[in-house]
């Protein structure tokens, strides 16, 4: 009965979404645990990285030229708030914001430095009031990450201060140093009304979950299927056999 139930033009295309949809839970739950292990592996290399002491701007360029990042760096400098920059679409914490970029001249040469986050005014397309930097002497403390890369055209009609990415191809023109940028974590002196970046969370745990929920909708998948096969098989055999019954009554009576 099964056999013939799976021979139908029905059972052939339910069949057919159930193993398409096991293939597509499969692919997401192996997916959400590639991302679990690359967050974990990303997690591993940030520790390792913060706790290093904080190194000087050429070794700490030489490794993010090697392809390293969130390298923990210590610079000396004073800054330039004339040439400041704001990268707009920066939310924290679920409210609307921007990044401050502001050069710090060193003895190494000028380095643009994420200060941290100010949020958006009453018009979220206009350039917001900058705070000023630390003046005189600063000491930064933080890490560096390479540069992004700006899409050109989008940057295009921005009001003027406001860039999209960390590029210098759309920060102020200055002879700026081309190892990337110092995300601000702590400074002396201090900064005013400017909130330094948290690090990003690199926890695994969510898409571990993730991982085992896909496999259990591709478990209930194939437990549905069955399911369903059995029950449409055993009202087939139980119909067939009340038919049967039926027949038999009928023919016992024709002949009595």
């Amino acid at each position: 009965m099964i056999l013939t139930l799976l021979r139908t033009r029905r059972w052939i295309g339910f069949t057919s979404v159930v193993l398409v949809s096991i293939l597509a839970f499969g692919l997401l739950s192996m997916w959400q645990w590639d991302r679990a292990e690359q967050r974990e592996a990303e997690r591993a290399a940030m520790d390792a990285a913060m706790a290093e002491e904080p190194l000087a701007w050429s070794a700490a360029s030489a490794q993010v030229a090697a392809g390293g990042d969130w390298v923990p760096v210590r610079l000396i400098g004073e800054y330039r708030p004339d040439e400041q920059a704001v990268v707009r679409k920066r939310p924290l914490e679920a409210r609307n914001g921007f990044w401050v970029m502001t050069p710090l001249d060193t003895s190494d040469g000028t380095a643009w430095v994420n200060r941290g986050w100010i949020p958006t005014g009453g018009d979220a397309l206009s350039t917001p009031v900058i705070p000023d930097p630390p003046s005189g002497e600063v000491i930064v403390e933080g890490v560096l990450r390479p540069f992004a890369t700006a899409d050109l055209a989008r940057n295009e009609g921005l009001p003027a201060g406001q860039v999209t990415d960390p590029d210098p191809a759309v920060l102020p023109a200055i002879a700026a140093l081309d190892g990337g940028y110092v995300q601000v974590l702590t400074s002396s002196p201090a900064q005013q009304d400017v909130r330094p970046l948290p690090l990003p969370e690199t926890d695994g745990g969510r898409n571990l979950s993730y991982a085992v929920q896909w496999a259990l909708f591709a478990l209930v998948a194939i437990a549905g299927w069955f399911f369903f096969l059995r029950r449409e098989a055993r009202d087939s055999r139980d119909g067939s056999g009340a038919a049967d019954a039926d027949d038999l009554t009928s023919t016992s009576i024709s002949r009595g």
